[in-house]
């Protein structure tokens, strides 16, 4: 009989700001955030995809800190949420959609940019 650890390893995450925590962060897995942007690229029509290839990009490979500029910021925010409210989308990726759309909505409304850095420990 093999028993599992319950101690297990950091998985490597983004810490976003604007967040709903108490010193307004968001953590995210970087994986979790990978197989979001599928679902990203294939809620807008075909002839809008170069709207979302920024966010797209940002999800599949973020750097060290990636810096969404304030001005862009609400049409990040809309566009999250549209994929939260997708047909077909599994409730964790429609949460995670949802959680990363009102992020950038505070982040729009402060007029502020938007920052994810990559936290790997």
């Amino acid at each position: 009989m093999t028993r599992k650890h319950a101690i297990h390893d950091a998985a490597p995450s983004v810490v976003v700001s604007h967040g709903a925590d108490f010193f307004g962060e968001d953590r995210h897995l970087l994986a979790d955030l990978a197989a979001l942007a599928p679902y990203v690229t294939s809620s807008v029509p075909f002839s809008d995809r170069q709207t979302v290839a920024p966010l797209v990009a940002a999800l599949e490979q973020p750097g060290e800190t990636r810096i969404f500029p304030a001005a862009a910021v609400a049409q990040v925010a809309e566009q999250l949420l549209t994929v939260s409210r997708a047909r077909g989308l599994k409730p964790r990726f429609s949460a995670l959609a949802r959680a990363l759309a009102d992020a950038a909505a505070r982040a729009a409304t402060d007029r502020e940019p938007w920052t994810w850095t990559l936290e790997t420990a």
